[in-house]
């Protein structure tokens, strides 16, 4: 990609660093952030360097993306240990550890991402992947680690009930994770008749079309309290009895928080996961007079990585219905348009070695 277009070419394979191996991508996802990074690369750039003071990458250099993937070890470079022997199929924090810290799938030729053939991945952070995992779900743990991440940040207890808005790959992920932990009921609401039907798959008790239904009246319904011990924090403005209400906004676009503020119950939490790439406004007083907890949540720690890889090589998260498409290389800029119509495909997983 460079300045927003995307082209596929011929690029030498990189050279590992100390500590570094040289990898075969076998299988890598696109990711919501992929085409963010395609279509609002700029306000990406300027977002990461006002936040925390750094360059993503610059918009005149090429830049391979991809940070979802499987891959095989096929080279040890200076100074490794060598613990895992070539042939090794691994999945990996998407870092490289060097004295600057490469961001992974945001780097150029010299550090490719996993929209490429071969890549560079530091030794140390290496998971090696069992026999039994296919590659496509070992690419699926770095979007399941956004959605571990997510869920941790919502801290949720026992009684909250959850409500998901938006059924994209984050959303359906969240999902995913709520159940397996076995939190719910779990209400998801989205526009698409394709995700809500993946959502129900995943785990969704009920789903709703938010142009028929009130996702927070489905809510409210399921959130009736069987008991007691069950009714959330109140105020005296909003004596509501009701089990506490955890909602996860993972559609990010402009409007949702607002949305999300008038209709939830009072002392919700609210996880945004949703990346808005443009300005946004809301009533702080709506969140004020209602005591809303508002929350942000972004990527996800290594030992969270490492726990959504677990929970998918022990078969706790079943997540095939996830994968909507594969393809090749050469077919990458026609699944990135691909993916703007959400009826089309949830999760396009690229296999290089597919002609």
């Amino acid at each position: 990609m460079t300045r927003g277009s995307l082209t596929v070419t011929t690029a030498p394979v990189p050279t590992p660093g100390p500590g570094e191996v040289l990898v075969k991508v076998l299988a890598a996802g696109i990711c919501g952030s992929d085409l963010h990074c395609l279509t609002h690369g700029e306000q990406m750039l300027a977002s990461a360097k006002e936040a925390a003071g750094v360059d993503l990458f610059d918009m005149d250099d090429p830049v391979v993306m991809g940070h979802e993937f499987c891959a095989e070890i096929v080279q040890h470079g200076p100074q490794t240990q060598g613990t895992l022997p070539i042939g090794t199929r691994v999945a990996c924090f998407p870092f490289l550890l060097r004295e600057q810290v490469v961001t992974i799938g945001f780097g150029g030729p010299d550090t490719p991402g996993a929209f490429a053939e071969y890549m560079l991945l530091t030794e140390a952070l290496l998971i090696p992947v069992p026999d039994h995992l296919p590659d496509e779900i070992v690419a699926l743990a770095e979007p399941l680690a956004v959605a571990l991440h997510a869920v941790n940040r919502g801290r949720l207890g026992v009684h909250d009930v959850p409500l998901v808005i938006g059924c994209g790959p984050i959303g359906l992920a969240v999902i995913a994770i709520l159940k397996m932990r076995g939190l719910g009921p779990i209400v998801a609401s989205d526009f698409s008749p394709s995700r809500r039907a993946l959502a129900k798959e995943l785990g969704a008790d009920v789903v709703v079309d938010p142009r028929e239904t009130s996702p927070y009246e489905s809510w409210r319904e399921l959130a009736a309290p069987s008991d007691p011990a069950q009714i959330g924090r109140q105020t005296l403005m909003f004596p509501e009895q009701l089990r506490p209400s955890a909602i996860f906004e993972c559609v990010g676009i402009p409007g949702v928080i607002q949305q999300v503020l008038t209709n939830a119950a009072a002392c919700s939490k609210i996880i945004v996961a949703g990346l808005c790439m443009q300005p946004d406004s809301f009533m702080p007083s709506m969140a004020v007079m209602k005591e809303m907890d508002l929350m942000f949540s972004m990527a996800y720690t290594p030992e969270e990585f490492a726990e959504a890889f677990g929970h998918l090589s022990s078969g706790e998260l079943k997540v095939g219905p996830l994968i909507t498409s594969r393809i090749g290389l050469r077919d990458l800029p026609g699944a990135f348009d691909r993916l703007a119509n959400p009826d089309q495909d949830a999760k396009i997983i690229v296999f290089p070695s597919m002609r």
